[in-house]
């Protein structure tokens, strides 16, 4: 692409495109161009005029050849087992064999901890997702009594455990582990992680930086939910005095030894920690409830009021302060932080509520619920795509699902969190798109570490949206097994949940809009590219500058990847915002030059200005039965961005 700077030093320059999709001419390329897909990558050769751009640009080409080599060997030898006459369409059935453990399709788990499936179908197993029970099905949960004809949100169901896990289901899960080889493993391995976490002294106190003591508060809601899971279901006395141990160090031990302010147990500045926080004695209260003597129900009661709800209620009603912006005021908080802070608050109120004289929990839940509805459930934009980032949607479906499930287990209704977004449902889908051969389409930030929030919400949102391909999708994933599966997921579900499934996707959304093409969804060494082409802002400044940013994985490994977050302390990281002049740019791996696309006169993409359009197109291949999918010789799906308004150019 040859360009030339104007008066205000941005380059000029022919329309700038990246493309990726499947080429049958590879001599059709034009310099400007990147060419990709699902399942077949030309990518020019770069222009040898002046020995100055071939310095500049050998060593990329090189690199973008050898991707090229690469999948045409995959593509060689996908097309060496395609059939033309086996559609990848729909399929009810497919050819007879077992997946090795009945009920348990994934028989073990890659590099990546993703999922291994059988070469073998199985008719029998392997049919279109549905919830409904056939005669091989454990029995379904049984019916909740608590259902009241006018739910109110200060009106909770008059017994513990209430939240997330009413008594019902705790009583019918010892039968249901019997019978369901999923729910067996759960339990099994959330058993396993408590025997860990009891060896452990309880968990130390440290400021982190900006980010406070989250990461400390997390792994006490992990350790929480483990011991109390454990002793209901064993009556292990020292699951109970585990439990008891960590509560009393996380009330007595937190920031206020080392904060200026003695108030302040669980670092309100950094609200997410009050929120998470709030959530682990909310659980432990509840479902430990007819456990716990007088003084201690009376003691986790004060800590969830005096260190959460009263610091929860300052934030809803005084904007002033420093920590109360997640709640919005005039702007649409959609990300992780609004579901989470929410959240916590939601549960903490709900746990007390009936017993709590100082009248804060129907406080917090009157600010709470419609917050939650005007900004966490706008988290998913119009096409599903979650409105952060694909590790961003981890914090946000968990804090949305366990404060909506929290609300329909407490008090029968989930006041329109599901429905307030019509797409939320669509969330799931983006979820599943996002997730490669190898790992996510991993594009901008990713935020602390993942493992205290799982993908489990896809459990609730499977019932909540009558989508059983959702559960089917995560019960095989190395982070099902957490408390919320045993009661989030439904023993009725069966099939196949790739049977049916389109291998590519388009996000069209202007805010996110991004495209997922595929060879497979059971092959964890085939093919898969992704590209994006969303606006650079409104993103909860969790973006990077990266329209035409992709990603490519193939035989097992991610050769085109991402850099991921820079140092969320760095300066003005966050505080300069997302527009053209953000210090944010100004950091390799948030900048043009730290992404998979066109860097042109070696300057960043403009933020404000950029509106790219996306054009995709697809033979529409869906993947059958047969975990071995046998491609049609057309199969094909490309993707076309015109970038033009990111650099400055009229189309």
């Amino acid at each position: 692409m040859s360009y030339s700077n104007d008066s205000y030093q941005r380059p000029v320059a022919s329309t700038p495109y990246i493309r990726m999709g499947d080429r049958s001419d590879p001599g059709e390329g034009h310099a400007g161009y990147y060419y990709g897909a699902a399942h077949q990558v030309n990518i020019p050769a770069a222009p040898r005029k002046r020995t100055s751009l071939w310095i500049k640009l050998g060593i990329p080409v090189a690199i973008l050849v050898i991707i090229a080599a690469v999948v045409g060997v995959v593509l060689a030898r996908r097309h060496s087992k395609s059939s033309p006459g086996s559609a990848g369409g729909s399929s009810e059935g497919g050819s007879k064999g077992s997946p090795g453990v009945q009920g348990l399709f994934a028989t073990s788990t890659d590099a990546y901890f993703l999922p291994v499936y059988p070469t073998a179908s199985n008719a029998a197993l392997y049919v279109r997702p549905t919830f409904t029970p056939t005669e091989s099905a454990s029995a379904a949960w049984p019916t909740d009594t608590y259902s009241p004809t006018a739910p109110e949100v200060t009106s909770v169901r008059p017994d513990h455990p209430r939240l997330l896990a009413p008594a019902h289901k705790w009583a019918a899960l010892p039968d249901l582990i019997q019978k369901d080889v999923y729910l067996k493993n759960f339990h099994d391995r959330i058993l396993a992680n408590a025997s860990d976490y009891i060896q452990l002294p309880p968990v130390q106190y440290y400021l982190d930086g900006d980010s406070g003591i989250l990461d400390i508060s997390r792994q006490v809601k992990q350790r929480i939910k483990a011991y109390a899971y454990a002793y209901r279901m064993t009556n292990d006395q020292k699951w109970l005095d585990g439990a008891w141990a960590e509560l009393q160090n996380a009330a007595n031990k937190g920031p206020a030894a080392f904060s200026p302010d003695p108030s302040d147990a669980w670092n309100k500045v950094h609200f997410l920690d009050v929120a998470e926080m709030t959530a682990a004695f909310a659980i432990a209260y509840d479902w430990l409830y007819d456990f716990w003597s007088p003084d201690q129900r009376s003691s986790i009661m004060q800590s969830i009021i005096d260190n959460g709800l009263n610091v929860g209620l300052t934030a809803y009603t005084d904007p002033t302060v420093s920590y109360a912006w997640w709640t919005g005021g005039n702007e649409v908080i959609s990300g992780n932080w609004n579901c989470v802070c929410n959240g916590g608050m939601v549960l903490g109120a709900l746990a007390i509520i009936d017993n709590d004289q100082s009248g804060v929990a129907a406080k917090v839940l009157a600010q709470a619920v419609p917050n939650a509805r005007a900004n966490c459930a706008k988290g998913p934009s119009s096409d599903g795509s979650w409105t952060e980032t694909p590790n961003y949607w981890y914090f946000g479906t968990t804090g949305h699902a366990e404060m909506t499930s929290a609300l329909m287990t407490a008090t029968g209704s989930d006041y329109n969190l599901l429905t307030a977004n019509p797409n939320f449902s669509l969330t799931g889908l983006y979820h599943m798109y996002v997730y490669g051969m190898t790992s996510l389409f991993d594009y901008a930030d990713h935020g602390p570490n993942k493992y205290s929030s799982t993908a489990n919400s896809m459990m609730f949102y499977a019932t909540a949206y009558n989508t059983p391909m959702y559960m089917l999708y995560q019960r095989d994933r190395f982070d099902a097994a957490d408390p919320t599966a045993m009661f989030w997921y439904d023993p009725t579900v069966a099939g196949a949940w790739w049977n049916g499934l389109p291998l590519d996707h388009v996000f069209n959304d202007a805010e996110t809009s991004w495209a997922s093409m595929r060879s497979s969804w059971t092959d964890n060494t085939g093919l898969y590219v992704a590209m994006k082409s969303s606006k650079l802002t409104g993103h909860q400044t969790h973006g990077d500058l990266d329209c035409g940013d992709f990603v490519l994985d193939a035989m097992g490994q991610r050769w085109a990847g991402e850099l991921g977050s820079g140092n969320y302390l760095s300066k003005g990281y966050f505080s300069s915002g997302e527009g053209d002049n953000a210090t944010r740019w100004l950091y390799y791996r948030k900048r043009t030059e730290g992404q998979n696309t066109l860097l042109i006169g070696e300057r960043n993409q403009l933020a404000d200005e950029a509106a790219p359009t996306l054009t995709f197109e697809t033979s529409g291949t869906a993947q059958a039965a047969d975990p071995v999918l046998k491609l049609p010789s057309d199969s094909a799906a490309f993707v076309v961005t015109d970038m033009s308004t990111a650099y400055g150019f009229q189309s």
